[in-house]
């Protein structure tokens, strides 16, 4: 099982990322995928979530019309677009799958709910 996370990088205040959470070894089609963060000296935290088929997405408050989580079945690849970036968005970016499951629901955001886990990529937003 591997989740790649990609994408991250240095952006000024305002600016834009896309993330990528390339993924094999499992089928992807039958698990949620999340998007969490982990500020330095801080506890992981979700950022968004995504049923298996691409509905339902879950946004914590604070990205909430900032970021877009998205997913392509044919390519197992699970995406982040985040806009309008602020300072506290700075953290390492981690991609985790839950499942395999039957429900067309992603309300899963806590670390303990999810079985699989990639290494993260790093977002660093500069004022």
């Amino acid at each position: 099982v591997q989740l790649q996370a990609s994408g991250g990088g240095s952006v000024p205040v305002g600016g834009s990322l896309r993330l990528s959470c390339a993924t094999s070894g499992f089928d992807f089609a039958a698990y949620n995928i999340g998007w969490f963060r982990q500020a330095p000296g801080k506890e992981r935290e979700f950022v968004a979530t995504i049923s298996r088929s691409g509905g339902s997405p879950n946004y914590a408050d604070s990205v909430k019309g900032r970021f877009a989580i998205s997913r392509d079945n044919a390519k197992n690849t699970v995406y982040l677009q985040m806009n309008s970036l602020k300072p506290e968005d700075t953290a390492v970016y981690y991609c985790a799958g839950k499942g395999p499951t039957y429900i067309e629901r992603a309300v899963a955001t806590t670390v303990i709910e999810y079985d699989y886990w990639g290494q993260g990529t790093l977002v660093t937003v500069s004022s």
